[in-house]
């Protein structure tokens, strides 16, 4: 069974982009994948300090484990000031490098209030993924004006077109990781 590890890339509290994770994670269990969320929102307060560089504290470590013994990667990442969040880009540099992303098939859902999209966190993401030589995943989601896709309990989405992208987005995904046999 192949396990795919989902990152809700933000760690504000109530977060669509959480939202849409689980909406993610409910879709990977309906196709027999197992699956981790990491949801950033959890991260240890303590782990904000400039010591942590290079040498991630023991509270880090079951963040990392996850990464490690996942056979795909999918980031759902909201756009924030035409950027993905910053601790997005925290936990990334706490990864082991090189062995966390290496060869790791990797893919991206953009969310975000305004009309694009988060094509331009998505497009910075891809970048430091390429870097670290994960297998980029060549199909993309974007959910621009969220709010007015997913219902009011955040537990689907409404939207017919976006929810056939987002489907087919981790769909795909499932079948772009190599089997384990």
């Amino acid at each position: 069974m192949k396990t795919i590890t989902v990152i809700s890339g933000t760690n504000r509290i109530g977060s669509n982009t959480l939202k849409v994770a689980k909406i993610a994670e409910a879709r990977l269990k309906a196709n027999g994948v197992k699956v981790q969320v990491i949801d950033l929102a959890l991260l240890p307060a303590g782990l904000f300090i400039p010591e942590h560089y290079g040498n991630a504290p023991a509270s880090f470590a079951p963040f990392q484990e996850k990464i490690l013994k996942t056979d795909g990667i999918l980031v759902v990442t909201p756009e924030y000031n035409g950027s993905f969040p910053g601790v997005l880009k925290y936990f990334i540099d706490l990864l082991k490098f090189p062995e966390s992303l290496h060869k790791m098939p990797t893919a991206f859902l953009g969310l975000s209030a305004g009309q694009f999209g988060a094509v331009r966190s998505i497009e910075q993401l891809v970048e430091i993924f390429m870097y670290c030589e994960a297998n980029i995943f060549g199909r993309r989601c974007l959910l621009p004006a969220v709010a007015t896709k997913l219902a009011a309990d955040g537990t689907y989405i409404t939207d017919d077109f976006a929810r056939t992208k987002f489907e087919g987005l981790i769909d795909g995904f499932i079948d772009f990781i190599p089997s384990k046999e």
